[in-house]
């Protein structure tokens, strides 16, 4: 609520508008049916509380004109001194305007996906694939973050750091909406790489939490770091590792590059690695066969992973009292002047 008058604020008739009243709290707020009483005085001083007036008869051949309405203006210090009484009412009963200042912190968690792009990662026994399913979670546990930077490394047959580390998530989903399996040509599995390149993205991160989450469907087969000591490298800076193996045992449609069509295959995965990395890195390890295991294990990391949000509010309680003392001043003083000028009847005063 700005008026600005600076001292002379209260002189406004802003502060007479219901409006104004609706917006404030009020301290004593009781106090206010008191005014309900105000025009009961009024009516009850006109009607039973006046000196008996005094009646001069005259006698006269001519018609007497008709009552002046000037005879009203007698109601006039007695509307100042009601609105005078009003207004100290409203003063007494203290109206407040409070600004709540709301300031929110957080320590935000730096969070690296690790994402296999391997030609592997193209089998069906995902919709539409293995790739294609891992792509979608990570956009929707993305999408579910506030406040954490989060950065993206692929990898194949070598590894490479797609996005850093940033807070720009419509950026990051655009980057994973265009991934595909030929951003990589060297073929394989490079799963010590893809730990080493995003352990040097976090190492240096000020940030309290720093988590790599490893999405991959088996066995490290290239690269020129060894998982384990990639993992041992990572949790050395305190970083935590998640590992969710993406892939079912046995048959497995794998596409053909006659017309779509797909030919089924034997896979076999192995779980040691990635559990092994998940042990090390002081993590979880997550098996996931369908959509469904995948989008349930992100949001089980999700829940681990909350980025602690401190709010402080402040607020700020400003008094209106004195804007309505000061009017009942002035309708007093106007009250006192009136009574002193024609307007009173001196003979029912």
């Amino acid at each position: 609520m700005e008026v600005g008058f600076g001292h002379w604020e209260w002189l406004s008739w802003h502060w007479f508008l219901p409006s104004t009243w609706l917006n404030f709290s009020w301290e004593q707020g009781w106090i206010l049916y008191v005014l309900c009483i105000v025009p009961l005085i009024f009516l009850w001083r006109n009607r039973f509380g006046l000196p008996p007036r005094y009646h001069v008869e005259i006698s006269s051949g001519h018609q007497l004109p008709p009552p002046s309405p000037l005879r009203f203006l007698r109601f006039i210090p007695d509307i100042f001194i009601s609105l005078s009484i009003g207004f100290i009412v409203i003063a007494l009963a203290r109206p407040q305007e409070t600004n709540t200042l709301t300031e929110q912190t957080s320590e935000g968690i730096d969070i690296i996906i690790v994402l296999d792009i391997s030609e592997s990662m193209q089998i069906e026994d995902f919709s539409p694939n293995r790739l294609e399913a891992s792509k979608k979670i990570a956009v929707d546990f993305i999408k579910g973050r506030q406040y954490d930077r989060i950065g993206i490394v692929l990898f194949s047959g070598k590894a490479y750091s797609l996005s850093p580390l940033t807070t720009d998530y419509q950026m990051l989903e655009n980057y994973i909406q265009d991934i595909n399996q030929f951003l990589i040509p060297e073929t394989g599995t490079a799963i010590g790489n893809a730990v080493g390149i995003a352990t040097i993205r976090l190492q240096e991160s000020p940030s309290a939490s720093k988590v790599i989450i490893l999405i991959s469907d088996g066995d490290s087969n290239a690269g020129s770091l060894d998982p384990i000591t990639a993992t041992q490298i990572s949790a050395s800076y305190g970083i935590k590792l998640y590992s969710i193996l993406v892939g079912k045992d046995g048959k497995v449609p794998v596409p053909t590059k006659l017309f779509g069509a797909t030919k089924l295959i034997d896979n076999t995965i192995n779980e040691a690695t990635l559990r092994q990395i998940a042990m090390i890195g002081e993590g979880e390890f997550f098996r996931a066969t369908s959509n469904d295991d995948l989008s349930r294990v992100f949001k089980k990391i999700d829940s681990y992973e909350k980025t602690e949000i401190k709010e402080i509010r402040y607020q700020n309680t400003r008094d209106f009292y004195p804007m309505y003392l000061h009017w009942a001043i002035v309708f007093w003083l106007l009250w006192l002047l009136s009574k002193s000028t024609f307007i009173s009847n001196i003979l029912e005063d």
